[in-house]
């Protein structure tokens, strides 16, 4: 299949071409032994969690068609997926010299440091896109957002409101939010689902046919909220 990601060095195909090879044994690795004495968050501390290879080759075109310039991404993981929306910031940016960024957050620490790494490996193009911020997003998020293109939620379920609700009013006409596993955990994701189907909160939405689902959604609110 085409890989929209052109004029990309080879040095970064290879890295995300291991990191989701990585990330797919993994997730194939894991039993229900797993999660015999152990609740779910606490198997995947230490796993990727990684947006699937095509999903996240599809949220990279997604921002070039939209021309997305300021992402944010509620739950970075090891930062694979953080890459692909640094990729496309700084593609769309390099073209008129603006300012591009992609806001990153991660409560885990560890996973954190891994991210970094990665975007190292990447070098200087993708690394001083990302803006990472480490603890609750619920704090995080707080302040300097500003025209908001689109919104990541790849993260555990029951802060993908909370993120949206604290981004929405940052986001501009138009901007595109993308949730992961809206099929496969459409119970756990039901409040993010009712909030962004009631037509008061002025989104328009349709759920893709990726494997578990991904919800994109475009914010289309009356002239007077945007």
């Amino acid at each position: 299949m085409p890989n929209p990601l052109v004029d990309v060095p080879e040095h970064i195909h290879a890295l995300l071409s291991r990191l989701h090879a990585e990330s797919s044994a993994q997730e194939s690795a894991l039993s229900a032994a797993d999660f015999a004495n152990r609740t779910f968050d606490e198997v995947m501390q230490d796993k990727f969690i990684a947006l699937d290879q095509d999903k996240a080759q599809f949220v990279y075109q997604l921002c070039r068609a939209i021309n997305a310039k300021h992402v944010v991404e509620a739950g970075t993981s090891f930062g694979v997926s953080t890459i692909y929306l640094a990729l496309a910031v700084a593609a769309n940016t390099s073209r008129t010299g603006e300012v591009g960024r992609v806001i990153a957050t991660e409560y885990e620490a560890a996973k954190a440091a891994k991210a970094r790494e990665h975007w190292r490996e990447c070098g200087e193009e993708v690394l001083a896109t990302i803006d990472l911020r480490e603890g609750d997003l619920r704090e995080t998020l707080q302040s300097d957002l500003h025209d908001i293109d689109f919104l990541l939620l790849d993260i555990w379920t029951p802060m993908a409101l909370p993120a949206l609700k604290l981004v929405q009013p940052h986001m501009r006409h138009g901007a595109v939010v993308v949730a992961d596993n809206t099929i496969g955990s459409a119970e756990k994701y039901k409040d993010l689902l009712d909030y962004l189907r009631d037509p008061a909160n002025h989104f328009s939405n349709m759920t893709l046919p990726f494997h578990n689902g991904l919800e994109v959604s475009v914010y289309l609110p009356p002239k007077s909220d945007s």
